[in-house]
C-alpha cells in the first residue's frame, strides 16, 4: 500500500498493530454486456471497443466472464460473453483509486457522497456508474458505445464499521 495512505492508516487506527491495519485487497472493475450481446455484430465491434475503453480506464487487459449455463428467458447460452471484469492490486489498484477519487468523483454530475449502504458487511464498497464517460482517461468524441460499469473496492477490514473508517481516511467521500 502506498506510504501516504498507511500513515493515514496508521493515525486512524492507534490501538492497533501494524500488521492487524485493515487495507484494501484489491479493487474489482465490472462491465455487463448482457443486452449489448444481443446486437448484431457483437463480437466484431462492439466488444472490441468496449474493451479497448474499459483497458484505457483500468490500465490494464480486461478478462471475458462467461455464461455458465444457458437461460431461454434471458437469450443467453452456456458460454456466451455476459461481461468483462478487471481485477487490480498493489500499485495499479492505488493509482486508480486515487485517479477515481481525486479526478472521477468529483465529476460526477449532483455528487453528494456515496450511501453508506453501498458498504455490505463484510467491508466491500461498490460504486455503480451508469456512463464511463466521467473517466478522464475516456475521450467523449472517440466514444462509439454506452455502458455502465461498477468498481468494487474489497477491504482487509473485519467489519463494516472498520470499513467505513478505512474508506474515509483513504479520502473516499461517504455521506454522513
Amino acid at each position: 500500500m502506498n506510504s501516504e495512505f498507511t500513515k493515514k492508516i496508521k493515525e486512524a487506527f492507534r490501538g492497533q498493530s501494524e500488521m492487524a491495519l485493515p487495507g484494501i485487497e484489491k479493487i474489482v472493475v465490472n462491465v455487463g454486456v448482457g443486452r449489448l450481446s444481443q446486437q448484431p455484430h457483437f463480437e466484431e465491434k462492439i466488444l472490441p471497443e468496449i474493451m479497448k475503453q474499459l483497458s484505457l480506464i483500468t490500465g490494464q487487459h480486461p478478462a471475458r466472464t462467461l455464461a455458465k449455463k444457458s437461460i431461454a428467458g434471458f437469450k443467453i447460452r452456456a458460454g456466451q460473453i455476459v461481461g468483462l471484469k478487471v481485477s487490480l492490486r498493489r500499485g495499479r489498484m492505488m493509482d486508480f483509486l486515487q485517479r477515481l477519487i481525486k479526478m472521477t468523483i468529483p465529476r460526477l454530475r449532483d455528487f453528494r457522497g456515496i450511501e453508506l449502504k453501498s458498504i455490505d458487511e463484510d467491508g466491500n464498497l461498490n460504486i455503480g456508474f451508469k456512463d464511463y464517460l466521467v473517466f478522464p482517461e475516456v475521450n467523449p468524441e472517440e466514444a462509439k458505445v454506452d455502458f455502465g460499469l461498477e468498481v468494487s473496492i474489497v477491504s482487509e477490514a473485519k467489519n463494516r464499521d472498520e470499513a467505513i473508517t478505512l474508506y474515509r481516511t483513504l479520502g473516499i467521500p461517504l455521506k454522513k
